[in-house]
């Protein structure tokens, strides 16, 4: 068995690890020559302000009087400069937006591996190109592109990560404080001659990031005043540092400016996903070789309806996707297009002759290519290409991207199916071990008169295959882990084809099993399995199975030997299927559902919510003792459950009220009645799985009441496996009903941390098992491994980071169960003290 285990194991971690190489792999390429155009720039000089979080709309729109909330920006769209729509792409987040903008290419998936602060390979940037980098803003952006700088010429000047707190009474502060320190830095290079010197050459970037705009988007929605009031406070700081650059420079003429946004930000104030809102960002381009404001008469091609609603239908618009910016910044002070970018020059945003537009197009093309190019080296290098693409550099710009592409992809098909082999490899040799040992076959030797393969044969076949697939890899000169992939399917279906008998064993050991009673169990399990993977895109579909179970008693005759139970069941999945038609973002807060409570440690936690919502909404943070009570709840929730009784139901009430408690602080609404009506239901199941039991005729049962988990068990009452028990293996997978709304986690802190607000909405879902026997693991894995093996199938490199992450989370579905289950027995000795192990497995 502890064979069994270990090559599990094997199998697992490599599937795990295989979605790294053939998903999550870094699309950028390194040794290109960067290209820059030979022509003298228009400008010395660039200033780029971003505005995180700031939608398109909020910027654009008018007020009621007429009136603008910027109206600094407002004249610059009207008088002297060029503006659009910036189109991010998903994931809308803060660092793969500054990458696309600065760096201009779009989310390196490999960040899903690495944790996602920093690119995880290193980038060129406009910054790197640059001769200097002053940068003013947050902690979590400025270090990144300095760290990837080749030099020491970007320099960075942060406040303290402790300042972007949710609860702030006033986010906005983090933007006075950027225009506060730009205002200091140029006061003093007037009286420091080094500084001065620096400032006055040409290629230097001043960038500013303005992070208060996001934060109050997020903390009171961007709807709010305070998030509107943000946007004028920015307009203003804006006003003031065009004057203060021009000021110090004389009024030159030789400093171009540009303001744009990371992303947007939806109504309820999260962001990430691909919702216009989301996506559309402002761009506003003004000052030395930019176009001034063009007005047009005739209709322009933009069918959104935006330009009536913002009242700039007279002036043309020119949208951009955001990795375009990096070249239009790149050509406007003359330094090298990033090598790793896939934007395309705007030209429209130009105002220069057009020998300057055809060259700074023609660098542009150049650099793409370059990327195919070397892309192309390296596979020709490690594979045998079936086709070279050279139709591709016709359009040198688009194809060449579309070439990149294709090359990054071209391994993916081969390791997918390597990888599903074996994994399907793997889901049969465990039927195969459940059908053998659980089945009654080993109660029968009479019947095991199994037609195998001769082991010389299939040991023969096996090393042959083993040698063609290493002299193949060999050829292509592949990386060890092609080596695991390819060459760990040729085990498993060694074992599998060991045990080809079992099957028919099977069938001849149960002659008088109905034909109908398979095939309907057969597609049960299968309507079940694929109604939880498509509950992970569509919750609803939840609600639709819970119906289907609530009708189970009444199908199977268990209403007329125990009809309150029965009703009881059915009223508690009707109630559950209720829970995952809530929304699992944009709502609010509803706190009154919490306070109906008894116990005195359910009713502190029921009122801390309540207490720390008035505190926040009046601006006063996060209260001390608010946040003490939240987090010693958090921990004592995982040991209180110890001290009680060893009855069942005392140890399950225990159980119930402990993670109560805690889900009461991480939720923001009706969610909060979800861990009483859940309970409820479990309670009811297993009630009604004893009815069950006693209807098949299994007698001599333990009455619930009296079950103490510090009985010893007798080992002859556990019987063989039936098709019955396959039934009693979904519920505990439905339970992904919680919300994820990031006020959640106010409770236990504020201040903005990714992996502990992350971690905190996770562990507020519910996830229950109820198994300890091998038999019963092996159901559960099985079913785990077919799931896990659709989702690999959906598994996607592009998409706002839910989409990514989730398809690649449950395609670890699997993986997770296998430790989860592998696990359980230790977790249930520590939560009964010992003594779990020994109750029925059947009550498990």
């Amino acid at each position: 068995m502890i064979t069994f285990f270990l090559v599990g194991l094997i199998v697992h971690v490599v599937f795990f690890l295989s979605i790294f190489d053939i998903y999550f792999t870094s699309p950028l390429v390194h040794g290109m020559t960067p290209q820059a155009t030979p022509l003298a720039p228009p400008a010395s000089r660039l200033v780029l302000v971003v505005g995180d979080g700031l939608r398109a709309d909020s910027l654009f729109t008018l007020l009621h009087n007429g009136s603008s909330r910027a109206p600094y920006l407002r004249n610059v769209i009207e008088e002297r400069g060029t503006w659009g729509v910036s189109h991010t792409r998903v994931p809308t987040e803060s660092r793969p937006g500054h990458v696309a903008l600065i760096a201009g290419f779009y989310e390196d998936v490999s960040a899903v591996a690495k944790g996602w602060k920093e690119n995880p390979v290193e980038f060129d940037s406009v910054f790197n190109e640059s001769r200097h980098t002053w940068c003013w803003g947050s902690p979590d952006i400025l270090p990144m592109f300095a760290k990837g700088a080749s030099g020491d010429h970007v320099y960075t000047h942060t406040y303290p990560a402790e300042e972007e707190d949710f609860a702030s009474t006033d986010a906005s502060r983090l933007d006075s404080w950027v225009f506060t320190q730009v205002k200091s830095f140029f006061q003093s290079a007037k009286s420091n001659s080094s500084l001065r010197a620096s400032l006055l050459e040409d290629k230097n970037i001043f960038f500013l990031h303005l992070l208060g705009i996001d934060t109050n988007g997020h903390a009171h929605r961007p709807v709010s005043q305070e998030y509107l009031d943000n946007i004028g406070l920015v307009d203003t700081g804006i006003a003031e540092l065009v004057s203060i650059v021009e000021d110090f420079f004389n009024y030159d003429g030789r400093t171009a400016y540009v303001f744009t946004s990371d992303h947007g930000m939806t109504n309820w104030g999260s962001h990430g996903a691909g919702h216009p809102s989301e996506t559309l960002t402002p761009l506003v381009v003004w000052g030395a070789g930019v176009q001034n404001a063009h007005r047009v008469t005739e209709p322009q091609s933009y069918n959104d309806g935006y330009l009536q609603d913002w009242k700039l239908e007279h002036l043309r618009r020119v949208d951009v996707n955001q990795a375009d910016i990096a070249p239009l910044m790149a050509s406007l002070i003359g330094v090298p297009i990033p090598v790793n970018s896939v934007g395309v020059l705007p030209l429209l945003y130009l105002n220069n002759s057009d020998q300057f537009k055809a060259e700074t197009m023609y660098t542009n093309a150049i650099q793409v290519l370059e990327q195919f190019k070397m892309k192309m080296t390296q596979k020709k290098e490690t594979t045998f290409l079936k086709k070279y693409h050279i139709s591709l550099c016709q359009s040198l710009i688009s194809h060449a991207l579309e070439g990149l592409v294709y090359y990054h992809t071209y391994d993916r098909f081969f390791l997918g199916c390597s990888v599903v082999l074996g994994f399907v490899g793997w889901t049969s040799y465990v039927v195969l071990v459940i059908l053998k040992t659980h089945a009654g076959l080993n109660r029968h030797p009479s019947l095991l008169k199994q037609v195998r393969i001769p082991s010389h044969t299939l040991a023969r076949l096996c090393i042959c295959v083993t040698v063609v697939i290493t002299m193949f890899l060999l050829i292509q000169r592949s990386p060890v882990t092609y080596y695991i992939y390819c060459l760990l399917p040729v085990p498993v279906w060694y074992s599998v084809l060991r045990e080809s008998g079992t099957l028919t064993d099977l069938i001849r050991s149960a002659p008088s099993l109905p034909l109908w009673k398979c095939l309907g169990y057969f597609v049960l399990v299968a309507f079940g399995i694929e109604l939880l993977v498509v509950s992970f895109f569509h919750r609803a579909m939840l609600t639709v199975g819970l119906a289907v179970l609530s009708v189970w008693p009444f199908l199977s005759g268990l209403f007329g030997k125990a009809k309150f139970r029965s009703l009881s069941w059915f009223l508690g999945c009707l109630c559950l299927a209720a829970f995952p038609l809530m929304p699992v973002v944009g709502r609010e807060p509803i706190i009154h559902l919490k306070v109906y409570h008894t116990m005195i440690h359910v009713a502190v936690c029921a009122y801390v919510p309540y207490l720390t919502h008035s505190s926040l909404q009046q601006k006063q943070g996060l209260p001390l003792l608010n946040q003490i009570i939240s987090w010693t709840t958090l921990a004592s929730s995982m040991i209180v459950p110890l001290l009680s009784s060893t009855r069942l139901f005392h140890r399950l009430l225990s159980i119930f009220l402990s993670l109560t408690a805690t889900y009461l602080l991480l939720s923001t609404g009706s969610e909060a009645l979800f861990p009483p009506v859940l309970s409820w239901l479990m309670f009811v199941w297993i009630n009604i799985e004893q009815e069950a039991m006693l209807a098949q005729g299994v007698s001599g049962r333990q009455e619930l009441s009296t079950i103490d988990f510090s009985a010893n068990i007798d080992i002859t009452k556990i019987r063989q496996l039936k098709l019955d028990d396959i039934r009693s293996h979904f519920l505990h997978l439905v339970s992904l009903f919680s919300s994820f709304d990031p006020a959640s986690v106010y409770c236990f802190l504020t201040v903005f941390n990714p992996f502990i607000m992350g971690g905190l909405m996770m562990w507020k879902v519910p996830y229950f098992k109820h198994l300890y026997n091998l038999c019963l693991f092996l159901i559960v894995l099985v079913i785990s491994d077919l799931m896990a093996l659709h989702f690999f199938f959906l598994v996607q490199d592009y998409g706002s980071w839910l989409d990514i992450v989730l398809c690649k989370t449950l395609s670890h579905t699997n993986w997770i169960h296998f430790f989860w289950s592998v696990g359980n027995p230790l977790l249930y000795v520590l939560i009964s003290q010992n003594c779990l192990k020994n109750v029925p497995h059947d009550y498990l």
